[in-house]
């Protein structure tokens, strides 16, 4: 494919990938304009209302203001100062992260990889620029700077990772390349460090999101007392499961949080731990029905589950250490434990920060964990599993010499 066909193409990969985020928001609040408010309405403040709704999934603050008169009517004069939100639904960047995979790999197809992919952000930050444009208005405004960045740098490591994928496939490994010009016991070490972790985390999260999807069934009850308490119609209840839905990979991170140990707040003051919980007002969103509402004297035991994940991660990782070193010292089993421990916590506490922040005025300036907290404590804990299961790995039997080519 000539340059110029792949400047094309990754520009209209590119654009599909904003178009299919924006119009998930889009479609059930047109739903709602013409089912609940007959038309009456002008359309473009729905227009608005979906692209500050996939502009807050990448993490672009918006400032909401209600209208003086209006918070003076309702009683809540206080209502008309601008709130800032922060929190980002992560939903949608999840989606925008496998659809920049997507579109990384058929532009690497392309054959120019490198223009292809730049070609892509580049289109992408320009859209999201345009889109965020159209939504500015005195009672919600992102960010332009951020609507530009934020959102691009959520599709490009989908299209990094996507040319990345593709150029492993094709024989050709960036990262392997690199350390290939490192000592081989560096290269063993770092490679060893960076699965443990990456597998620690890994095996956290699909607990966690096991954890949450137990919690929905045993709290199903209770949800649905939320929903009829709301009292909103067919349409109004598919629009709310939607947006629930966005919130979902902030749910599974939360619960994260709460296994590592320092937990979550939803408000400020307030506390989701596994040593007890506290709880002041929270919104009536359904979803939230499928918190714990007391201290469980058997909480602690989830603290337990980031352990076994960064133990069976050190069991796994240490037999391609033996393949590439054939002998294991105690400084190699401490770099590559403290090295994993590292990693994963940087990537813990990366994901508590995004999923976290304000969520409205008052005491919802505080949502979500404490990304430092859950980065260290969660570091810590995979550092000494991930060392006890390279050192228990070692009593295993050893596999013969012919095994191990």
């Amino acid at each position: 494919m000539t340059r110029r066909l792949t400047i094309l193409f990754a520009g209209l990969e590119s654009l599909l990938v904003l178009a299919i985020g924006v119009a998930i928001p889009l479609v059930p609040l047109t739903i709602v304009w013409a089912a609940h408010f007959g038309f009456a309405p002008e359309w473009l403040v729905f227009w608005r209302a979906a692209v500050d709704i996939w502009l807050l999934g990448h993490g672009v603050d918006v400032i909401f203001t209600l209208d003086p008169l209006l918070a003076t009517a309702l009683g809540l004069p206080a209502a008309g100062d601008p709130v800032k939100v922060t929190i980002a639904l992560l939903g949608f960047a999840l989606l925008t992260v496998l659809l920049g995979v997507r579109a990384g790999g058929r532009v690497a197809e392309t054959g120019h990889r490198m223009l292809g992919g730049l070609t892509a952000v580049v289109v992408f930050a320009a859209a999201s620029l345009g889109v965020t444009a159209t939504a500015l208005h005195a009672s919600a405004r992102p960010s332009l700077v951020q609507g530009l960045i934020l959102p691009a740098v959520v599709f490009g490591v989908g299209v990094a990772l996507g040319v990345l994928r593709a150029r492993r496939a094709g024989g050709r490994d960036p990262l392997g390349e690199w350390l290939d010009d490192r000592s081989p016991e560096l290269r063993a070490a770092a490679g060893a460090a960076f699965r443990a972790g990456a597998g620690a985390v890994a095996l956290t999260v699909a607990v966690a999101a096991v954890v949450v999807a137990l919690l929905f069934v045993v709290r199903f009850s209770d949800m649905i007392e939320l929903y009829e308490a709301l009292h909103t119609e067919v349409v109004g209840g598919i629009a709310l499961t939607a947006g629930q839905l966005a919130v979902l990979p902030n749910l599974v991170l939360w619960a994260v949080a709460w296994l590592v140990g320092p937990g979550f707040a939803i408000g400020a003051g307030s506390h989701v731990s596994p040593v007890g919980t506290a709880l002041g007002p929270i919104p009536a969103l359904p979803v939230f029905g499928a918190l714990p509402t007391g201290d469980s004297p058997f909480g602690f035991l989830g603290v337990i589950v980031p352990v076994v994940a960064g133990f069976l991660a050190g069991v796994a990782v240490r037999p391609a250490l033996l393949r590439a070193l054939e002998h294991v010292t105690p400084l190699t089993v401490l770099g590559v434990a403290a090295g994993g421990g590292i990693a994963g916590g940087l990537v813990l506490g990366l994901l508590a920060a995004a999923s976290g922040g304000a969520a409205g005025p008052g005491r919802l300036i505080e949502v979500g964990p404490d990304p430092i907290a859950v980065g260290l404590v969660a570091a810590a804990e995979f550092a000494v599993a991930i060392g006890i299961g390279l050192a228990a790995a070692a009593r295993l039997p050893a596999r013969d010499s012919s095994a191990r080519r």
